[in-house]
């Protein structure tokens, strides 16, 4: 009988873990809802002319005892072999659930909140640009819920090294993918 009750306590704990990490979602009022990015969120340069434009985003359910959130967008079809970073925001305070359209220029970012460098060289919001004539590429907004207050990095931090120091203290994840091809 033991052995029952400790199977279904075991049972009921992952049940319970899974359920608060299905609670914590992200989405945005900026991207439409058949999640194709629209010129606003396309970059200006490298043969595209976007308005470059982070989308408003919003998250919810964080688990109990996150100290901060980052949010990254991430291409992994860019013709790298590596993927291609567009945005990387960490030390967002734990109170703040979201940031407004823009935010990558800087304007409407919380206190304290940090960008990371991009692929295009520099930090701050680097939209869409895929190829002409590729397939729609798959653009990841990913919000992280750390166990750490403070990601001790500057804006020269590499996309890979924020990743990294991300999910080094991750306590739990939501992501959003919205395409864009051109």
């Amino acid at each position: 009988m033991r052995q029952i009750w400790v199977f279904a306590a075991a049972a009921a704990m992952v049940s319970s873990a899974a359920c608060a990490a299905d609670k914590f979602t992200v989405s945005s009022t900026s991207i439409p809802k058949d999640n194709k990015l629209t010129n606003t969120q396309v970059f200006n340069g490298f043969g595209c002319k976007g308005e470059n434009k982070s989308p408003a985003l919003a998250w919810k359910g964080a688990p109990t005892g996150t100290k901060s959130f980052a949010v990254t967008v991430y291409d992994p079809d860019a013709p790298t072999g590596s993927g291609w970073w567009h945005w990387t925001v960490f030390n967002i305070p734990p109170g703040v659930t979201s940031l407004p359209e823009g935010a990558g220029a800087g304007a409407g970012l919380p206190a304290g909140a940090v960008q990371g460098r991009t692929e295009f060289g520099s930090a701050g919001f680097g939209g869409a640009c895929p190829p002409a004539g590729d397939k729609p590429h798959r653009y990841i907004f990913k919000v992280f819920a750390l166990k750490t207050d403070k990601i001790e990095l500057d804006s020269n931090a590499s996309g890979a090294l924020v990743g990294f120091m991300l999910n080094a203290n991750k306590l739990a994840t939501a992501s959003y993918t919205a395409r864009y091809g051109r």
